[in-house]
C-alpha cells in the first residue's frame, strides 16, 4: 500500500472514530469528548486534537475504545455496519425503510391504521405485505400530495376534550433525521414504538436527556417520559376527521329539556320530604305521653 493511500485510510478511519465520539455523546454514553479520554486512558489533549482534524486515530486508542466503549472496528475500518457492537446497522436505523402505497397513476395514498392493526404495527412497519393490505384512501388538496401520510383511529379519553374515541387523525411523517429539532412543543404527534400506538401532546427533551415528554389534554393522566432508543415512527397530527354530530341548537335544547326534568324532579322529591316530616311530626304527637301535674 503506497504511503498516499494509506495516509487516505487513516484519515478515512479518524472520519469514522470521530462519528461515533458524536453518537457516544449524542445518545447520552459520554458527557464529553474529555470524558471519554480519561475512561480510555488517554490525555484529553489528544482527543481533541484528533476531533480537530489535528492528529490522525491511532491502533492503541482504537483498541481501548472497542474495549471500554465497544466500538464496531468493522465500521472503523470497513464504513460498514453499526457505530457500536451489537446494534442495527446504521442503514437499519437511520435510514428506516418507510413503505408507501400509490395508485396506478403513482400517487401516493394515505394508509389507513384501524385499532385492530395498531397492537401489530410496530413490529411490522418494514414489512411491505402488511402495509399494503391496510385500507388506503386518497383525500383533496396539496398538502394531502407532498408528503407521505398516515391515519390512525383514536382510541381512549386521555386525550380529551380535543380528541375523542371514534375520531380519525391524519398524520405526516416526520424523518428520523428531524427528531431532535423538527418535533415541535405542544403539538400532537403519533408516536410509535414495538409494542404501542401513542397519540399524544409532546415536550421535546431529546437534546438535554434523550426523552419525549408525553402530555394528555385530560387532565387524569399523568405526563410521562418515551426514550429516544424506544422511537420507531413519529408523526405530526394535521388533521382530525370526528363522527357526525348533532347541531348545537339541538344539543342546547337536550340540555335544557334534561335541565328542567332534574328540577322537576328535585321539586317532588322536596315535596315528598315535607309531607314525610308532616307525618312524622303528627305520630310523634298522638303517641306523646301526658304530662303529670
Amino acid at each position: 500500500m503506497g504511503g498516499n493511500q494509506f495516509k487516505r485510510m487513516q484519515g478515512e478511519v479518524t472520519k469514522r472514530f470521530i462519528n461515533c465520539l458524536n453518537y457516544l455523546k449524542d445518545n447520552y454514553h459520554i458527557p464529553s469528548t474529555r470524558q471519554f479520554a480519561l475512561t480510555i486512558g488517554i490525555h484529553p489533549q489528544c482527543i481533541s486534537d484528533i476531533c480537530r482534524n489535528k492528529r490522525e486515530v491511532n491502533n492503541d486508542i482504537i483498541e481501548k475504545a472497542v474495549q471500554y466503549f465497544n466500538l464496531n472496528p468493522v465500521y472503523l475500518f470497513t464504513g460498514k455496519g453499526s457505530f457500536l457492537l451489537g446494534q442495527p446497522s446504521i442503514e437499519e436505523k437511520y435510514n428506516p425503510i418507510l413503505t408507501v402505497v400509490t395508485d396506478e397513476n403513482n400517487n401516493e395514498r394515505i394508509v389507513y391504521v384501524p385499532v385492530d392493526a395498531q397492537a401489530g404495527y410496530g413490529n411490522q412497519l418494514h414489512d411491505s405485505v402488511f402495509i399494503k393490505n391496510l385500507p388506503t384512501f386518497s383525500l383533496p388538496g396539496s398538502q394531502f400530495q407532498s408528503s407521505t401520510h398516515r391515519c390512525f383511529d383514536v382510541t381512549g379519553d386521555s386525550m380529551e376534550p380535543t380528541l375523542y374515541t371514534g375520531d380519525k387523525i391524519i398524520c405526516s411523517f416526520v424523518d428520523p433525521d428531524n427528531w431532535l429539532t423538527g418535533v415541535r412543543n405542544n403539538y400532537v404527534y403519533v408516536l410509535i414504538t414495538k409494542s404501542s400506538v401513542v397519540v399524544k401532546r409532546v415536550a421535546n427533551n431529546l437534546k438535554k436527556n434523550g426523552t419525549l415528554l408525553l402530555i394528555s389534554d385530560n387532565n387524569f393522566y399523568a405526563p410521562y417520559e418515551l426514550e429516544l432508543k424506544d422511537l420507531l415512527e413519529v408523526w405530526i397530527v394535521s388533521v382530525k376527521i370526528s363522527p357526525f354530530m348533532p347541531s348545537p341548537s339541538n344539543i342546547r335544547n337536550g340540555l335544557h329539556n334534561e335541565v328542567d326534568l332534574l328540577k322537576d324532579t328535585i321539586a317532588d322529591q322536596s315535596k315528598l320530604i315535607q309531607s314525610l316530616n308532616r307525618t312524622v311530626e303528627k305520630l310523634l304527637r298522638e303517641n306523646r305521653s301526658p304530662i303529670s301535674r
